[in-house]
């Protein structure tokens, strides 16, 4: 659904208010609004005070992209039942094969795809993240970024706004976390709101 919030929503709404229903959120985007660097991304107070409003009256919980320390650290005053970092990645019982296998890719993009002013690889432990927000000539510098990846072994690429993502490729996602907290929370539906395809 393109805009749950949206005036001709308003009776789907109704209908999940009444339910036993998760609210879940992705952060980049959604809670916080996209900026120039992602270590500045914070939310708006009037969207803090809304999102812990609505956390006290459901269950609430953040799924990002992001590393989940990095994740927590943002969202640390809001009381939410659970955060889920690295594309739902965070917790996962195969994490440290996942760094190991991160690691590996490190050192074949470092041969492979050739220093660009503005391309920064983040390294959130087990995923990887190439941001090209500051580089010139976007879009040819993201169909490079794309073929170079297209040769790492296991991977499983999530595209996002300036940001190609790295994950591997047997890692759950989103998805796979948004059923698994259901399922602690004993939620019978959810409501998930973002901004990306991957979302």
């Amino acid at each position: 659904m393109k805009n749950i919030l949206a005036r001709n929503q308003r009776a789907i709404l109704g209908r999940f208010a009444k339910r036993r229903v998760l609210l879940a959120l992705d952060f980049d985007g959604t809670l916080a609004p996209i900026v120039r660097d992602p270590d500045a991304a914070t939310m708006r107070t009037t969207t803090a005070q809304r999102l812990a409003e609505a956390a006290r009256r459901y269950p609430c919980v953040v799924i990002s992209g992001r590393a989940l320390s990095d994740v927590r650290r943002k969202v640390t005053a809001i009381p939410l039942r659970a955060v889920y970092g690295n594309h739902g990645m965070e917790p996962w019982s195969g994490l440290a094969r996942a760094r190991r296998l991160v690691a590996k890719w490190r050192g074949q993009l470092a041969c492979s795809l050739p220093p660009v002013p503005g391309v920064v690889i983040e390294d959130k432990g087990p995923s990887l993240a190439i941001h090209y927000r500051q580089a010139r000539s976007r879009t040819l510098l993201r169909r490079l970024i794309l073929e170079v990846v297209d040769e790492l072994q296991r991977s499983r690429v999530v595209d996002g706004k300036m940001v190609v993502n790295l994950l591997p490729a047997d890692a759950p996602d989103k998805g796979i976390a948004l059923l698994r907290l259901c399922r602690r929370f004993r939620c019978d539906s959810a409501i998930y709101l973002g901004d990306d395809e991957n979302d």
